[in-house]
């Protein structure tokens, strides 16, 4: 039987999701169009992308927010949802999203969901991961991506922000390699970015002691340690991250 389609977009940006891709788009039945902006692939991601029907544009990366900027002036809808390839609805959020756009909002342009996240196989409920609420629905114009942000980007609105109930699923890392990997490629980023915004590290202590407050924060104080070793890993890989963060800003600062 097929889905009704709404007047929705759906918008995702992708490099090498070959993996990921099919799982996001095929949880989104009702988007009336699909739209996948790729940076540049060289696996299957953008074949199978125009197998489920998407529109794929080519665009040459500038960072998070340029490119879902990019994406967004692609979508045609009234209605926009915003997924990373490694996202998907839940069964029940497939049902809540259709509710909200058939009502026309309920007085809303802008929706925020609770993001739940697979790490090695288990759904992380502590650690600082969950619930970690997300917008990622809303009316095309009231909400925007800060071209300028290469990271940690964030929808820009003045409109009130209404929060689903329904779950949607991640699933950042496949193995313990890439999620070290990628902490420490957003590390050096990160301290990049704060760097210029003024943050500063003169004392070499300071790291060591506030790496430490970093993994008791997140292994104790937010309760990774109820996660078992997955949560040990989680909040030990948080740490080292922010140790790497915390020593280029002092290295920056020395110089």
């Amino acid at each position: 039987m097929a889905v009704p389609k709404l007047n929705l977009s759906l918008v995702v940006i992708t490099l090498n999701e070959e993996d990921n891709i099919a799982r996001c788009i095929n949880s989104v039945p009702f988007a009336n169009e699909v739209v996948v902006v790729d940076s540049g692939s060289t696996d299957r991601t953008v074949e199978i992308a125009k197998s489920l029907g998407a529109k794929v544009y080519s665009n040459e990366w500038k960072g998070y927010g340029a490119q879902k900027a990019f994406a967004l002036g692609k979508a045609g809808c009234e209605w926009i949802l915003s997924l990373d390839a490694d996202e998907w609805l839940s069964d029940e959020l497939q049902k809540e999203i259709p509710n909200v756009i058939q009502t026309g909002g309920q007085g809303h342009g802008v929706f925020a969901m609770k993001r739940l996240s697979r790490y090695l196989g288990e759904w992380i409920y502590h650690g600082g991961w969950y619930p970690d609420w997300q917008v990622r629905l809303f009316k095309k114009g009231a909400a925007e991506w800060d071209a300028n942000e290469t990271i940690h980007e964030s929808l820009k609105t003045s409109s009130s922000t209404a929060l689903l109930s329904s779950l949607l699923y991640h699933e950042p890392f496949k193995s313990i390699k890439e999620h070290v990997d990628v902490n420490l490629k957003y590390a050096g980023l990160l301290a990049e970015k704060k760097f210029n915004q003024g943050k500063r590290e003169n004392f070499a202590f300071m790291i060591v002691l506030k790496t430490l407050f970093r993994f008791k924060m997140n292994y104790i104080f937010k309760g990774g340690f109820r996660d078992g070793v997955r949560g040990l890993i989680i909040a030990w890989n948080s740490a080292q991250s922010y140790m790497v963060q915390l020593y280029e800003i002092y290295k920056r600062t020395k110089k």
